[in-house]
């Protein structure tokens, strides 16, 4: 008997939306809630696992997640195999290989990328992230440190290289 105070709780099995979970697990991997993520991409993989973008993302969280980044490398490579046309599956598997460190195998991936679907500014900013970044022009400071950066700007501006600037001071 319900008077209205509790709502009654039906039994039997809730049926998953992959669609939802899907979209939960890409906001979660968004914000940085790889292990989160990883719980509602694998429903939506489980659920539909010939479905490109739920193989690919769901390999991406696996790397970010748990770090097994052999499996995800797996995952995104057959997401490419199963829509070679998707673009959201080649910028998976091109952050995933940066992610493990193999700025190399990105590189080369997201260039091909670049040729098959031209210049696309998604393509175009993982592209960036993976290129190999220069020396600092001062090699005794961090990257970050503020004469470091400071030095940068003198060099950019007057054209010298730190090769050229590290020779003149006995470097």
């Amino acid at each position: 008997m319900n008077f209205g105070f509790a709502p009654e709780r039906t039994k039997g099995t809730v049926e998953l939306d992959p669609m939802v979970e899907f979209w939960q697990g890409v906001e979660l991997l968004k914000n940085e809630c790889a292990q989160k993520a990883l719980v509602r991409l694998r429903r939506a993989f489980e659920c539909e696992n010939h479905n490109c973008y739920y193989v690919s993302l769901h390999g991406l969280a696996l790397a970010r997640g748990e770090g097994s980044w052999e499996q995800a490398s797996e995952l995104c490579g057959i997401a490419v195999q199963l829509k070679p046309t998707q673009i959201q599956s080649c910028l998976s598997l091109g952050e995933l290989y940066a992610s493990a460190g193999l700025r190399g195998k990105a590189s080369d991936k997201l260039d091909g990328a670049l040729e098959l679907f031209g210049e696309d500014a998604r393509l175009m900013q993982v592209r960036s992230k993976v290129q190999n970044r220069r020396t600092t022009p001062v090699p005794f400071f961090w990257r970050e440190h503020f004469l470091s950066r400071a030095q940068v700007t003198a060099f950019q501006f007057t054209g010298f290289s730190s090769n050229c600037f590290s020779a003149k001071c006995g470097l």
